[in-house]
């Protein structure tokens, strides 16, 4: 059920099959929409088109050197974004994904630098909130997944919070309810086959150093 905003800039739809269909369409139309992720609320825009990139930076207020994340609905979807999958990230996948882990991969030539930071490197995960994986499906491609606040502030956990921090510039927030206030994704990277431990978020760098036997 469709709930009024504040502003004519945000519209708000239910996060149910026809309203995930509808933000999926305004993805793909170069809109920036605010769906819930299984940490906080993101802003998803099409990661291939530099209008919607420079515009998801310009409402952020994000110093364009900030790389942003991607998420994805698959494994399958890497080759479209990275040029490599390094040999330690294989379990990792296997073990994590989906769930709250970003990977720092090598990216892909002629990703946009908006997404990279100019570090030629895309951090990138496989959620596992329903809706932003069916999301992904329905854009049939990889989104971003930045936070949905402005840089510096809090991150947003409701509709309400979304809406306070972006009152107009959103074409559409995809209404998950509230989720509880938590860290963010864990992000690692690796060098010569060593994992570094990038930002710690949800999931321990301890646990994901430990090897299944």
């Amino acid at each position: 059920m469709k709930r009024p905003g504040p502003s004519k800039g945000s519209s708000v739809v239910s996060d149910n099959a026809e309203g995930i269909a509808r933000a999926a369409a305004r993805v793909r139309g170069g809109g920036i929409v605010a769906f819930p992720t299984e940490t906080s609320y993101g802003l998803g825009v099409d990661p291939f088109n530099e209008t919607a990139l420079r515009r998801l930076f310009a409402i952020k207020k994000r110093p364009p050197i900030k790389p942003i994340l991607l998420i994805i609905d698959h494994p399958s979807r890497l080759p479209a974004i990275v040029s490599a999958v390094p040999d330690c990230y294989l379990d990792l996948m296997e073990r994590f994904w989906p769930g709250p882990l970003t990977l720092i991969f090598p990216a892909r030539p002629g990703l946009s630098r908006w997404l990279t930071g100019g570090t030629a490197t895309v951090g990138v995960r496989v959620s596992s909130a329903p809706v932003a994986a069916e999301l992904c499906r329905r854009v049939d491609g990889p989104i971003t997944a930045t936070s949905a606040n402005i840089s510096g502030r809090n991150p947003a956990y409701s509709v309400e919070e979304v809406m306070a921090q972006f009152p107009d510039g959103l074409d559409l927030i995809l209404d998950g309810g509230s989720g509880a206030a938590g860290p963010p994704s864990t992000v690692v990277g690796q060098q010569d086959g060593t994992l570094r431990l990038l930002r710690q978020g949800c999931i321990a760098f301890t646990l994901l150093q430990q090897r299944p036997e």
